[in-house]
């Protein structure tokens, strides 16, 4: 399964989360999960609900490295999380995990 992940810093009201719903749906994205989400916020639900959710195998894609994570370290973290679980993280553009 290829599921997406998009994530605004503001609420909806100030940022639209749409244009990388869209990219993610072209890229035949099965699932979307989104939230806004200030970068700086320890806690992601939807992200920590799609890492709970994925199965060895399936893939996560989201557009831009900023969209997963804000630091090195968080980053370092949900690679080590996707090698565990022996899933595909793709970063359109950037990085690329296999499974």
């Amino acid at each position: 399964m290829i599921y997406g992940y998009a994530r605004a810093s503001t609420n909806e009201d100030k940022q639209d989360i749409n244009r990388q719903i869209r990219e993610l749906k072209k890229e035949n994205c099965e699932e979307i999960y989104f939230e806004y989400e200030h970068g700086d916020s320890a806690v992601k639900p939807q992200l920590s609900l799609l890492l709970e959710t994925v199965k060895e195998g399936d893939t996560i894609l989201t557009l831009e490295v900023s969209r997963l994570a804000r630091s090195t370290k968080q980053l370092c973290e949900i690679i080590d999380t996707v090698k565990q679980k022996k899933i595909c993280l793709d970063i359109i553009g950037s990085i690329k995990v296999d499974c």
